[in-house]
């Protein structure tokens, strides 16, 4: 628990972001987004191959978090085939993400890793790449959640039967499922200033649940934890289906990203329990850990949750 805590005071690396976007046949807006970390901008430029030709910008704003800066491509024989070089990624630990939209409205999403600082562009992902991509995102986008582990961890210090576990899980996978997938459809999109104040205080309710129960009194989180799990988890879906729609779904391969994002995130979530469940039972081997310790990870988690619970108060409302 103390490994998690103090994860979930880093802050995460955001990636750059590159949107090229087709306006006429042979033109194309451009959108460069680099983060600001610790106050210095993120120091990679673009180098498009000699296919394309930057005619108009750039034009340059400095944000908060980033800079952005927006120009007009020329490419007269079309973007597939080339190239584009990110000089200096190599150097960073950030990783890139591309979005190339066309006039026909496809919609071409890459993920651009320091490894290989560049990206080929094609008339249209492969299913592997699309697959591959959403699932990288989704374990990810969990694993950085740090909210959602904090829910998912007290989840845990609730329920201590292994079937009992398996179907609060569960419950709270198929739960963010259904809404994950119904926001990033459009059919059900809710602010996300309140969404995340509300999942933020969720976690603080678990953490008042935990007290309860080693207290010995009983509760609806106690006699039917997977009730509680799946109330909640329809609420987290909310909160995951914002970096999907960020990433911006793939026309014609809408179902394969919603699954494979989904699969990521699962897949994230189960590293996460293993880990956890893995030190837990090694410190068991080492010392007994006492009673104590439930009231302190249980009083840990309500503090940081209602610390983030306040701040994105402040942060939506302000």
């Amino acid at each position: 628990m103390i490994v998690m805590l103090s994860s979930a005071c880093a802050h995460e690396v955001r990636p750059a972001y590159l949107q090229i976007d087709q306006i006429e046949d042979n033109r194309y807006s451009l959108l460069w987004r680099t983060p600001v970390l610790s106050g210095m901008r993120l120091p990679v430029i673009l180098r498009f191959t000699d296919g394309i030709e930057v005619v108009s910008g750039p034009s340059e704003r400095t944000l908060s978090d980033s800079v952005v800066e927006r120009g007009i491509l020329e490419a007269k024989a079309g973007l597939p085939g080339q190239r584009i070089d990110f000089v200096g990624l190599q150097a960073t630990i950030t990783d890139v993400l591309v979005r190339i939209r066309l006039l026909d409205g496809s919609l071409n999403t890459t993920l651009v890793r320091p490894a290989t600082p560049w990206v080929e562009i094609q008339d249209r992902a492969s299913t592997l790449q699309v697959a591959s991509l959403f699932f990288q995102q989704g374990i990810e986008h969990i694993l950085f959640g740090f909210d959602h582990l904090l829910f998912v961890a007290a989840l845990m210090l609730i329920v201590r039967n292994w079937l009992v576990l398996v179907k609060t899980v569960t419950a709270f996978t198929v739960a963010h499922s259904i809404t994950l997938t119904c926001a990033t459809l459009g059919w059900m999109v809710p602010p996300s200033g309140p969404v995340e104040i509300l999942i933020a205080f969720s976690i603080v309710l678990i953490a008042c649940e935990i007290v309860a129960k080693e207290r010995g009194q009983s509760n609806l989180a106690l006699r039917a934890p997977w009730i509680v799990a799946f109330a909640f988890g329809l609420l987290h879906g909310f909160g995951f289906a914002g970096a999907l729609q960020d990433l911006g779904l793939p026309q014609g391969d809408i179902p394969l990203a919603l699954l494979s994002f989904n699969l990521g995130v699962e897949a994230g979530q189960l590293l996460f329990v293993g880990v956890l469940l893995l030190v837990y039972f090694g410190l068991n081997q080492l010392v007994r850990i006492p009673r104590r310790a439930m009231f302190v990870s249980a009083y840990l988690i309500g503090c940081v949750a209602a610390y983030w619970t306040v701040e994105r108060l402040y942060s939506t409302f302000a």
